[in-house]
């Protein structure tokens, strides 16, 4: 659709670029509304009720079919939202077919924990809650594709638009799946309501790429999430008299060191992997060896292989290294995420296409997976998918400068919007 789609446009009108591109800039104004709005009202995982009423109000405008209550941490209840907007024109079904292809397009809505010092008119209303991590520039930018899909005489394909709560730890990419979102009919929609998804794409806004800049790779895009607690028992002691306890500190110690070992000697050095340890707790008083040390952390991978090799592994040196002195340890191993794994035809595809859309020069191949963790990997289960990155740094700002993701300065870029838009629309009509 680099330069016009013959089986899309408004009345007899082929759509071309300039035509698609005017038709997301005269819906700019009320989505950057929506947008601060969103902004200002955020809500954390499975309790987006505001935002999710704000989504089913813009499809009922739209008439778009939808289901709402889905994707909670029990089947029937949560914020989820899917929306149906069937083919039109010289479609398969119209011409005797029973089934069309459909194309699924993801957007999670929900904020995050943390106090927002943005200081912009628009920021967080609700103390200790903000969107930093651009989850309102997501859901905008769905609510923008169905404004100008609902609008086209004629579309290709069916599109499901999935708008999704709790991908901040609680998993609702997975509940949404077990809730329909792939496969769950979708009354009001016709036929179109009972088609199985074929594809699926999202995004992410990204502060280190220019403003309106596109990027995904073939293959592992982000990185699997294991979490780990480490609990150490040893033996009581006066701190004076270390010989007539088990020092569960020093095991301890010695443990969250030698965790490194499995990066440096039992991984390739060409193998992406992460172990972090992010807390560690123990004792009273300055002189008491404590019984109890605990200590806890993560674990990323890009593959199912190098998971349970890391998970072994990690399990293997916090026990023998408890027992080396004296202590025992219980170590509990919490599965996160899947790794985020792009489809190779798929993510070649979406390149091209934006290529061909706004050039070469705003395009590139994400040189290597990021190891933080996205639930959109739930979807890649049933489906092939490509995840792709949206830039968000302003022209002539340091990309590594900025407010990152999950910082108190954060707030998605505007101008990103209808670099976003566009980008959804064209893979629902030719993705």
């Amino acid at each position: 659709m680099s330069t016009t789609s013959p089986a899309s446009g408004i009345g007899s009108t082929p759509l071309t670029t300039e035509t698609l591109r005017q038709m997301i800039r005269r819906e700019l104004p009320e989505l950057m509304a929506i947008r601060h709005d969103l902004h200002t009202h955020p809500e954390v995982g499975f309790e987006e009720r505001r935002t999710s009423q704000i989504v089913q109000r813009e499809l009922s405008k739209l008439g778009i079919a939808f289901k709402g209550n889905v994707g909670g941490p029990e089947p029937g209840t949560g914020t989820g939202v899917i929306g149906v907007i069937p083919m039109t024109g010289n479609t398969a079904l119209e011409s005797g077919a029973t089934k069309s292809e459909t194309i699924g397009l993801r957007a999670d809505m929900d904020a995050l924990p943390i106090f927002e010092e943005t200081g912009k008119p628009y920021a967080s209303k609700s103390p200790g809650t903000m969107h930093a991590c651009g989850h309102d520039g997501h859901t905008t930018i769905l609510i923008g594709a169905a404004r100008v899909l609902s609008k086209l005489h004629d579309r290709p394909r069916t599109v499901r638009l999935v708008f999704q709560p709790a991908e901040e730890g609680g998993a609702g990419g997975e509940k949404m799946c077990r809730d329909g979102a792939i496969d769950g009919a979708i009354e009001g929609a016709g036929p179109a309501g009972v088609e199985p998804i074929s594809r699926m794409f999202g995004l992410h806004g990204w502060p280190q790429m220019p403003v309106g800049s596109i990027s995904t790779r073939p293959g592992p895009l982000l990185a699997s999430t294991d979490d780990f607690e480490a609990t150490i028992e040893g033996v009581q002691a006066h701190g004076a008299f270390p010989h007539l306890g088990a020092d569960s500190i020093l095991a301890m110690s010695q443990a969250i060191v030698s965790l490194q070992q499995i990066v440096s000697r039992n991984v390739s050095p060409f193998e992406p992997v992460v172990v972090t340890t992010g807390q560690a707790r123990a004792g009273t008083a300055n002189n008491v060896l404590p019984r109890t040390a605990v200590f806890s952390g993560t674990v990323r991978t890009l593959t199912r292989e190098m998971r349970e090799k890391c998970r072994g592994r990690l399990i293997e040196i916090i026990e023998t290294t408890a027992r080396a002195y004296g202590c025992i340890a219980r170590v509990r191993w919490t599965e996160g995420y899947p790794a985020t794994v792009n489809d190779a035809a798929l993510a070649s595809r979406v390149l091209e296409m934006a290529r061909g859309a706004f050039g070469a020069e705003r395009v590139s191949v994400t040189p290597s997976p990021t190891m933080g963790g996205e639930d959109f990997a739930y979807y890649g289960q049933h489906v092939p998918t490509c995840f792709y990155l949206l830039g968000l740094c302003p022209p002539g700002a340091d990309p590594l400068r900025v407010p990152q993701l999950h910082q108190a300065t954060f707030d998605f870029n505007d101008e990103a919007l209808e670099t976003g838009i566009e980008m959804m629309v064209r893979l629902a009509l030719e993705g």
